[in-house]
């Protein structure tokens, strides 16, 4: 089997790592700006259009970092299932090369057993030769 070593992907790592790290910023924002006015008597909330503003800005940014994840994940879909079938061939060749191996077996044991009964003949033989 070919063993191909490992493609280590830093650029594609560190693009996760900062989609990750904006995700959990716009989080935080989001809940900072959505409580903050629990904290602070007197102060009203966010209006709605704020609201609504934050919110999609969450959501933009989980689908990215979900949008990236995606690929990643059908990339290595699309890969176990390339693995899957090469496995599969070789399983069946495997018992095809097993197959034979029984086979030839089977052929070796015969062979072996048609020589033992001829030599078993030939000794008869050669000791009624010497008696008679």
């Amino acid at each position: 089997m070919n063993a191909q070593p490992e493609k280590v992907e830093q650029p594609q790592t560190d693009v996760n790592l900062t989609a990750v790290s904006e995700v959990e910023a716009g989080i935080r924002d989001f809940v900072r700006n959505d409580i903050a006015y629990l904290r602070r008597p007197g102060i009203s909330a966010l209006g709605e259009a704020e609201q609504d503003s934050a919110v999609t800005n969450v959501n933009s940014l989980i689908q990215r970092v979900a949008g990236a994840s995606l690929g990643e994940i059908e990339n290595l879909i699309g890969e176990l299932e390339r693995l899957r079938d090469m496995l599969h061939s070789e399983g069946q060749r495997v018992q095809r090369e097993i197959a034979g191996y029984a086979q030839l077996s089977h052929a070796a044991m015969k062979s072996t057993r048609i020589i033992a009964e001829n030599m078993t003949q030939w000794k008869s033989a050669n000791e009624q030769v010497r008696q008679g």
